[in-house]
């Protein structure tokens, strides 16, 4: 498995596990009141900079343990795959976001669909990465 491969399953599941930590904080507080009420701000900051420390830290470690050369011609592509498959989510979550503030909905109800869509995006994009590097890439 190659570093960027590692890189791909580390950004995946980081966002994964920290959208589930927030998603079990936030629920778990709401109690019986509506969702909107439940303050989210500061779990949600500390969830996504978590994510982002915790897939810093973990590809160093592979970094490190890894023995892999630098990256070379597929790797760039494959990577830019991802990103671009990624993107659709960002795209997605933007105009679902900018209908919701149209709408006037609550703050919270926005903040959490730009943050489901960002984690939809990191988890696809490193799902088209891992299944590219898996099953074959071809690139067009």
């Amino acid at each position: 498995m190659t570093h960027e491969e590692k890189n791909a399953w580390i950004q995946g599941l980081a966002a994964v596990v920290s959208y589930a930590v927030y998603l079990v904080l936030v629920l778990g507080r709401a109690g019986g009141r509506p969702l909107a009420e439940v303050p989210y701000v500061a779990t949600l900051l500390w969830t996504v900079g978590a994510s982002i420390a915790a897939a810093i830290v973990l590809s160093i470690v592979a970094a490190v343990v890894s023995k892999d050369g630098e990256k070379d011609q597929r790797d760039r592509e494959i990577g830019r795959f991802g990103d671009h498959v990624g993107q659709s989510f960002v795209v997605i979550g933007a105009v679902a976001a900018l209908l919701l503030a149209l709408v006037e909905a609550p703050h919270f109800w926005i903040a959490n669909t730009v943050y489901l869509a960002f984690t939809l995006s990191a988890v696809l994009g490193s799902a088209a990465r891992i299944a590219a590097y898996r099953r074959g890439f071809q690139p067009w």
